[in-house]
């Protein structure tokens, strides 16, 4: 339900940008206090009691929430610990692999050297077995 009965529209200016326009409306014809109630301005009454009940009610939220930080922070520093021990075995896992592939390495270059001495110790036996039998000739 509309209030204003007159509606004008003045163009004030045109330009190669836009418009522009000037509406006028008419005084309202009909009661816009009747239209729209207004509701009373509760004042609340401020007693020591109530004072003393908001303060303890501010206390004990801010107590939850300091106990909500702390289970918070212990929970992450949890986390971090784990995290680190998982860092720990994963780095003693991987130094005992290390480790052992170096033993089986030197093992084989042991064995291999040790086959390569012992070929090289009978080469020479057989020379001077070669020799001996030259010089008994």
């Amino acid at each position: 339900m509309s209030c204003f009965t007159d509606i004008q529209v003045k163009e004030l200016n045109k330009s190669p940008l836009g418009q522009a326009f000037e509406v006028i409306l008419s005084p309202p014809a009909c009661d816009i206090k009747g239209e729209i109630p207004l509701s009373p301005v509760k004042k609340r009454e401020t007693s020591l009691d109530g004072i003393r009940k908001k303060l303890d009610a501010a206390e004990e939220k801010r107590k939850s929430q300091e106990v909500e930080a702390q289970k918070q922070f212990a929970e992450k520093r949890e986390h971090v610990k784990e995290v680190i021990q998982k860092a720990v075995d994963s780095s003693d896992n991987f130094r005992k692999m290390t480790e052992q592939k170096l033993n089986q390495k030197m093992e084989g270059y042991k064995e291999k050297h040790s086959a390569q001495m012992e070929a090289l110790t009978e080469k020479f036996r057989a020379r001077d077995k070669k020799l001996e039998e030259a010089k008994k000739k």
